[in-house]
């Protein structure tokens, strides 16, 4: 059993643990604002290009885009969203499993196993996928959680060029979709090769008559697709980081919560013990006055 000494250091330790949970869950709170105003700026611009995609095709323009190719696939290239920084519950672990699954759901579509190139975002993810076998192992070092645009344009080019050059021939997003502080639902996304069937769905627009392209329709969806791809992806990454926060302030309220329930179970433990010791030493004293 616990002496009084032992239970006085281990409720002034779960203070401590429960003041450091308390502000990670603060600053995870003021991250979260930021990482959803950022997701909100996205947004427009790709609810834009979705709308220009979308009067292109309602206009029964028929253009064939290299980044619409469906060729066999033989190389695939994942790109795996995680964090940087642990303390987000299981956040990271979830998406390797969630990668894992996507590696085996292509295996049983296709028949055969392609090569698989994964690019692991964030540090965590890149010591999980270090140590797989079968794997090549993608550079995205470069894109963290304190990237700008540039980093995510410069991944939207090299995956681009790679797919074009035939060195990938599909490439899949794996990654954490925010739906509320509470709620992030594992996602794959494919990237490369565009679907075609699928750009004519989502945000619609205003019927505003007939439309004149200029300088045609086959320029503006050279221009147009490749900011897709980007905008796609930009998407997905203030997705990822968005959701990040959100697991971490979970994770940090379920370590307050504990915190308390243990808090309360070696109070009550040391108040017991304390208890007892008051009882003793008044036994102690009683049986003193009695022999006397």
């Amino acid at each position: 059993m616990a002496t009084m000494r032992e239970l006085k250091g281990r409720i002034g330790s779960v203070n401590s643990s429960q003041k450091i949970t308390g502000a990670m869950k603060m600053i995870s709170s003021a991250k979260l604002r930021k990482a959803e105003q950022a997701l909100r700026h996205v947004l427009p611009f790709r609810d834009q290009l979705q709308n220009t995609i979308n009067n292109l095709l309602g206009a029964d323009s028929d253009y064939q885009s290299p980044l619409t190719e469906q060729r066999p696939v033989q190389r695939v290239a994942l790109v795996v969203f995680g964090s940087d920084e642990g303390l987000c519950g299981a956040f990271n672990v979830e998406l390797i499993k969630k990668m894992n699954e996507t590696i085996d759901r292509l295996v049983d579509e296709l028949g055969y196993r392609p090569m698989f190139t994964v690019y692991p975002v964030g540090k965590k993810v890149y010591g999980f996928v270090s140590k797989m076998q079968g794997i090549e192992l993608g550079d995205a070092r470069y894109l963290n959680s304190k990237s700008g645009a540039e980093a995510v344009k410069r991944m939207s080019d090299e995956l681009t060029a790679r797919f074009l050059d035939h060195i990938y021939d599909k490439v899949v997003l794996v990654y954490d979709h925010y739906k509320s502080v509470g709620t992030q639902i594992l996602s794959t996304r494919v990237l490369l090769p565009i679907e075609m069937n699928r750009l004519g769905t989502g945000v619609q627009g205003k019927n505003c008559g007939p439309y004149i392209y200029e300088p045609d329709s086959e320029t503006i969806f050279k221009v147009v697709l490749p900011l897709y791809v980007r905008s796609t992806l930009q998407e997905t990454w203030a997705e990822s980081r968005t959701s990040e926060q959100a697991a971490r302030i979970m994770a940090m309220q379920m370590a307050n919560d504990n915190a308390n329930k243990l808090l309360d179970s070696l109070q009550l433990e040391y108040n017991k013990l304390r208890q007892q010791s008051i009882t003793a030493e008044l036994l102690d004293i009683l049986g003193g006055t009695v022999q006397q």
